[in-house]
């Protein structure tokens, strides 16, 4: 096979060049048919619009609260604590810059998924019971921020 036998793997449709005269099928009302909501510029409805019969949307029963003032935390496990030297200060922005986590979101809060093997000094905003007795049980400390 060579560069100028290469095809494309599926055909190509080129798009239809509506209202350019009778002749192309698509002229005077531009495949749109006569008068009417959808002919307009701007027609249409909104979605979830059932042409005024009670929207299912507004026909289901609503359950649960979301709570706008909900703080959305980091969360770091502590086998992804292994990675920092013994006798490291583990802060949010050593996290930050090493990878562990994307983002700061309302602040991190450590797991106790897997385990710790090093003698670290945690600075986070939340622990879980876990991960607290699992760093303290390893000889490191942790520290609420």
């Amino acid at each position: 096979m060579k560069l100028h036998e290469l095809k494309p793997s599926q055909a190509r449709k080129e798009r239809n060049r509506v209202g350019r005269g009778m002749s192309s099928g698509n002229g005077k009302t531009s495949g749109r048919g006569h008068k009417g909501q959808k002919a307009r510029s701007g027609g249409g409805t909104r979605p979830g619009f059932e042409g005024g019969q009670m929207p299912l949307f507004q026909r289901l029963p609503k359950r649960g609260f979301t709570n706008i003032h909900r703080k959305e935390l980091a969360i770091v496990n502590l086998d992804a604590l292994n990675r920092f030297e013994d006798g490291t200060e583990v802060t949010p922005e050593l996290l930050l810059e090493s990878g562990v986590v994307s983002k700061l979101k309302a602040g991190i809060k450590v797991l106790g998924n897997g385990n710790v093997d090093k003698k670290l000094t945690v600075k986070a905003h939340k622990f879980s019971a876990s991960a607290k007795e699992a760093i303290e049980a390893a000889g490191g400390k942790t520290e609420v921020i």
